[in-house]
């Protein structure tokens, strides 16, 4: 584990000295900020409507989780540009040999890569989840729906990261691999599509779409399953990777 927690730290501090990921931060800031904005301001105008309405949502239900269930969106496009160079980027810079002969195993290493990466997508989350909690300072918040939100984007955020790496693992060029990062993501969210349109919301594909399990954190439910899903598939495709490592590494030998 010691050998992961340098790669994590190697791959944040790289992270910290690329402009790229300087600008792409700023880049989601900003867009999220207008987007809270706006959100922001819808509510203001139907507020004064609500207050004669029994039950009516607050500003917790109409903007800070619709918000931050937006934030998840921009997250299946932004981690992918993250991770794509975590693996390939080595592949093309003929540095991964090096790293393969360190001494490190190839759980290590994949999982040193994991950690880096999640440790910028959490910062982001972080400075971004500031926004709807600064209305704590002139309205009421369900702080607990609030963390089971953030809770599930977590979690969602480590699966993106994880579909990142493998893919950054399978691919030789980062560019490929965040075009198959994007286009897995994609599939994992639209693969119950089909079976909605029908009417069938609890069978088994349902159970493949990234989205089926995020929503319930939205509603400030916490369930096992949906914990579960989101660590099976962190867990499969860093195995992925892994196993992508232990064949660059035998060629390599060969």
């Amino acid at each position: 584990m010691s050998g992961a927690l340098l790669i994590a730290r190697h791959e944040w501090r790289r992270l910290l000295v690329q402009p790229f990921a300087w600008i792409l931060g700023a880049v989601v800031l900003a867009l999220m900020a207008w987007q809270f904005l706006l959100a922001l301001e819808a509510y203001l105008a139907i507020a004064p409507r609500l207050g004669g309405v029994r039950d009516a949502p607050g500003v917790t239900d109409l903007v800070a989780v619709p918000f931050l269930h937006a934030l998840a969106n921009v997250l299946a496009f932004v981690l992918p540009l993250v991770t794509m160079r975590s693996i390939a980027g080595e592949r093309r810079a003929g540095t991964l040999p090096l790293l393969l002969a360190s001494g490190l195993g190839n759980a290590s290493l994949v999982v040193g890569k994991f950690l880096g990466a999640l440790g910028y997508a959490l910062a982001l989350i972080a400075l971004i989840a500031l926004l709807p909690l600064a209305l704590s300072t002139g309205t009421t918040l369900d702080l607990g729906k609030l963390a089971a939100t953030l809770l599930g984007l977590v979690l969602y955020a480590s699966a993106l990261t994880a579909i990142g790496i493998a893919c950054s693992a399978w691919a030789a060029q980062p560019a490929l691999a965040a075009g198959a990062a994007i286009a897995l993501t994609g599939l994992l969210s639209v693969v119950d599509a089909g079976a909605r349109m029908q009417g069938i919301a609890n069978a088994g594909i349902n159970y493949l779409a990234l989205p089926t399990h995020l929503v319930p954190f939205t509603r400030g439910i916490v369930a096992s399953v949906d914990i579960v899903y989101f660590l099976i598939v962190t867990t499969v495709a860093l195995a992925l990777a892994t196993r992508r490592l232990d064949d660059l590494r035998a060629s390599a030998t060969a």
